[in-house]
């Protein structure tokens, strides 16, 4: 099992590790890590790894077995060795375009009160899928409500549940597709704004920013039709 140092501080760039394992396919795994691995529509970040005598470019992170993070080399080199301790460097820049792009997605989903049937998230655009039969007749109207309530300037937090608590609040779970996981008792949920204005919480294991005044504006682009049923919206930073 990998400690997920990036879920207790999405804002943590850096920290040491030990390698605990170099996988057959040449992926390395830390008792500890700051890299996100790719899931539920997110990325995963990129970076490097330096220790003693060498250093390594990570492309991505992936998910592994028994509840670990992989670290991906962008290419071959040099690898640590069992038991190294290394320092881990995220590509912040991309990473913090990716907590606003994640948290404005959760915005969208609260101007488009419509279920969620995928999705995916770009440090330059993301997009989601809902469940609607017709576009839009207003697009300009959606973005302006979505900025608004981006400008409201509210505080975003996480905080956990059990199974049995979601299983009787199935309306927190807005993903037709993706639910969830499960398996350790608790989930956790994302919460956007304090107490009566509380605008958006949801299960989600993804980074987020601290206050949605970092997300600054942002455009909607392009909605196409995906199905009978589907409509894909795009969202894109300015």
């Amino acid at each position: 099992m990998t400690d997920l140092l990036f879920r207790d501080d999405p804002y943590l760039r850096a920290a040491k590790g030990r390698v605990v394992a170099v996988t057959s396919e040449g992926g390395i795994v830390l008792d500890q890590t700051v890299f996100y691995a790719t899931s539920g529509g997110q990325p995963g970040d990129s970076g490097t790894l330096t220790w003693d005598d060498g250093a390594i470019d990570i492309a991505t992170a992936v998910k592994g077995p028994d509840d670990t993070v992989v670290l991906i080399p962008a290419e071959p080199a040099k690898m640590p060795n069992k038991g190294d301790v290394v320092t881990q460097d995220i590509n912040w820049d991309r990473r913090h375009r990716l907590m606003r792009m994640h948290t404005a997605l959760h915005l969208l989903s609260v101007v488009i009160p419509l279920p969620v049937s995928g999705g995916s998230i770009a440090a330059d655009k993301g997009r989601l899928d809902f469940d609607m039969p017709e576009a839009p007749a207003d697009k300009t109207g959606l973005e302006d409500d979505l900025n608004r309530l981006i400008a409201c300037d509210m505080d975003v937090s996480s905080e956990w549940i059990t199974q049995s608590a979601l299983d009787a609040q199935p309306e927190l779970v807005k993903t037709m597709s993706v639910q969830p996981p499960r398996g350790s008792g608790k989930i956790r949920l994302v919460r956007i704004g304090v107490g009566n204005e509380c605008a958006d919480l949801q299960p989600c294991g993804g980074t987020h920013v601290a206050n949605t005044r970092e997300i600054g504006r942002v455009r909607i682009g392009k909605i196409e039709k995906k199905g009978r049923q589907n409509r894909r919206v795009y969202l894109h930073l300015e």
